[in-house]
């Protein structure tokens, strides 16, 4: 099975959860609301999950072997770090703009 798109649907600033994510296998198959989580300076992924009337959860799917998982939870906090990175990036851009506009206002005064 080949992960063929991940999108980074959501970044939080603050707390453990650090975003929620979509990956798409085969170009067939998608499964959203994966979480990254970042707890004691480790990235991992939460698979989605329900709650049962007992107040347990249960993942509504999940890899069944530790090669898969490792391979999806290496993919996705790659993704959620170059989306992490572009957004950065994106300020950046947008601060100098801001800068810029700032400065060509104040020199036309």
């Amino acid at each position: 099975m080949e992960i063929t798109d991940i999108k980074v649907r959501k970044i939080f600033e603050g707390g453990p959860m650090k975003a929620i994510v979509s990956v798409t296998f085969d170009n067939q198959l998608a499964v959203h609301d994966i979480k990254v989580i970042n707890a004691r300076d480790k990235f991992f992924i939460v698979m989605p999950s329900r709650k049962n009337p007992d107040n347990t959860y249960r993942d509504i799917i999940h890899p069944i072997n530790a090669s898969f998982r490792t391979m999806l939870e290496n993919a996705v906090i790659d993704a959620y770090e170059v989306e992490l990175a572009s957004a950065a990036a994106d300020r950046m851009l947008e601060d100098q703009a801001a800068a810029d506009y700032a400065s060509e206002q104040q020199d036309s005064e």
